[in-house]
């Protein structure tokens, strides 16, 4: 994580916005008020999607099995056909 104050992040915005979209970094600025993250646009949609199905009982745990299943009892084709 990058950190910066609000000026040093002003100066920079562009290259931060630049690392954050490339790289995926994450950017702390500080203010007198407090702090605000900067990320990329993919970075917070991929956040919001995780806490979305975070909060879908039994998701995890189906992750969880699907994750300790061989590949070898997957079927080859889809179950709709």
């Amino acid at each position: 994580m990058i950190n910066l104050n609000i000026s040093k992040a002003r100066d920079e915005l562009y290259k931060l916005a630049s690392s954050c979209i490339r790289y995926n970094d994450t950017v702390n600025i500080s203010t007198k008020e407090g702090s605000v993250i900067l990320l990329s646009a993919d970075e917070y949609n991929s956040l919001i999607e995780s806490l979305y199905l975070a909060g879908i009982k039994g998701v995890y745990e189906d992750i969880e099995e699907a994750v300790k299943t061989p590949t070898s009892d997957f079927s080859k084709e889809p179950p709709w056909k």
